[in-house]
């Protein structure tokens, strides 16, 4: 790896971690930084999953308190989610590069939309009125697509994952991102598991990569403060259709 590349991977390690801090979607640019670097797609994917995972787990011990409160109805959607994940990550490595590069520009354009709608994709308030219950048949079938995709393609699973948890279950908006942020890391463990056992990770890189979205995390929260939430999501928005252009003109 040259000098450059190195100092790409950690650039962009840094911008994810501070555009997932204050509006989520930065998935979209430790993907596409290692594929400008030369990583395979498949790879890619795999390398980005974990380079994100740090961040899966802060979110997750944020919202322990509220997931200690429903941990009794979380078990089922935690089966029905590493089910899944497991299902997304074998069906990514049962491809080849090329049939996933050929995908990779229509998920990005997927994941971009998603990303563009989350605002009006996020669960209403429904104060305390509204019994909090977590579970039903309806939303583990739904939750078990949704975890397919993450482990198959992980950019805007927690916009997906936040949007169909507010249409199947009920409780406050805070409640919801605690159950979706602790979904995500089962998801992400089980996919994690299926790439390094397939040998689809590219180390080095994510050496890179982690101390970036670390120190990126942390800057986040200071620029949530100070810079406006639309153009850091215009900023993504911006990412993902490039990435989506670029794999269509050289695909």
């Amino acid at each position: 790896m040259d000098i450059l590349s190195a100092v790409l991977l950690f650039l962009a390690g840094f911008l994810s971690g501070a555009i997932n801090a204050v509006a989520g979607g930065g998935t979209f640019l430790t993907f596409g930084a290692l594929t400008l670097a030369g990583v395979a797609p498949i790879s890619a994917n795999a390398t980005s999953s974990i380079a994100q995972f740090p961040g899966y787990v802060t979110s997750t011990l944020a919202y322990w308190s509220d997931i200690r409160q429903m941990w009794r109805g979380v078990l089922i959607f935690c089966a029905v989610s590493a089910v899944g994940g497991l299902a997304g990550a074998l069906i990514l490595l049962s491809l080849d590069n090329p049939s996933f590069r050929a995908l990779v520009p229509w998920l990005l354009i997927a994941a971009t939309a998603l990303f563009a709608a989350g605002p009006w994709l996020k669960p209403k308030p429904r104060g305390d009125a509204t019994p909090a219950r977590t579970g039903s048949l309806k939303g583990w079938l739904v939750q078990f697509v949704t975890a397919i995709y993450g482990g198959f393609f992980g950019a805007g699973m927690g916009i997906m994952m936040l949007a169909t948890l507010g249409l199947t279950e009920n409780g406050d908006y805070h409640r919801l991102n605690a159950l979706k942020n602790m979904l995500s890391i089962i998801i992400a463990i089980v996919a994690i598991v299926v790439f390094v056992s397939g040998g689809v990770v590219s180390w080095l890189e994510v050496a890179f990569m982690v101390p970036g979205v670390a120190l990126g995390g942390y800057a986040g929260v200071w620029a949530a403060r100070r810079v406006p939430l639309w153009s850091v999501r215009a900023f993504v928005i911006a990412v993902g259709l490039f990435l989506a252009g670029y794999y269509f003109v050289t695909g």
